[in-house]
């Protein structure tokens, strides 16, 4: 799956994905993460890319030209692809999550823009975007730090990425829709905590069964909601 990531600040991105399982995923080839820098596309010599919004307010606001600029340059250099999804990173977007990980993992190419400043030209979401996404309900500086979010949680569902698809399918937000159980590893005592022992029985039935009570207890405690959600689906 290649990744396109449209941004002010590539350094950034480039340096949040190039460590970990993401960056050993790109040196083996099962994702491919290309950043691009609006500022290369402004036609001015000072590099200029926002500019003040029509009808008053604060801040600036990121110009619709040099971002689709930016965006005919990707399409052009991925001619090939036709399985691609545009998303901009915005608070005002629907609520990112593993369902949409899911979803986007999909294409073979995801296209992203992060926004700055104070937004973006209206004109540029709608000549390019396909949907607008949001990390929660909070507003960040620049929409680098989601993107990289939506990269990392997308990239784990591809083929290649982690050794077996169980890593992901058993943790939280799995299939069962619950958050991950407590895992432990040595020593079996710290601190005069042990291990539940139910964990060192081999006893695998009684082991699962113990993992998902306990996945439930805390998805009960935590996050309601995804009980909730389990409920509408039945």
């Amino acid at each position: 799956m290649r990744f396109d990531i449209m941004t002010l600040f590539p350094d950034l991105v480039d340096t949040v994905l190039s460590e970990s399982i993401i960056g050993r995923a790109q040196k083996q080839n099962f994702i491919e993460i290309k950043t691009h820098n609006i500022r290369d596309y402004a036609n001015n010599k000072h590099n200029k890319v926002d500019d003040t919004p029509y009808g008053g307010g604060f801040g600036m606001l990121m110009a619709a030209p040099p971002i689709c600029d930016c965006y005919d340059a990707i399409i052009k250099d991925s001619p090939d692809i036709t399985s691609r999804r545009t998303v901009y990173l915005s608070p005002r977007g629907c609520r990112f999550d593993q369902k949409k990980a899911a979803e986007l993992s999909k294409y073979d190419q995801l296209i992203l823009l992060c926004g700055h400043y104070e937004g973006v030209d209206q004109r540029a979401i709608d000549l390019i975007v396909d949907e607008e996404i949001s990390i929660g309900d909070f507003v960040l500086t620049g929409g680098e730090i989601p993107a990289c979010i939506v990269v990392d949680a997308v990239s784990r569902l591809c083929d290649g990425v982690l050794s077996d698809s169980e890593c992901y399918k058993k943790e939280s937000f799995g299939e069962n829709g619950l958050l991950e159980f407590p895992q432990y590893t040595r020593p079996f005592e710290y601190k005069d905590l042990k291990v539940p022992e139910v964990l060192l029985s081999g006893h695998h039935e009684n082991i699962d069964k113990w993992r998902e009570g306990e996945s439930l207890k805390i998805t009960k405690q935590n996050r309601p909601d995804l009980l909730e959600k389990n409920d509408e689906k039945d």
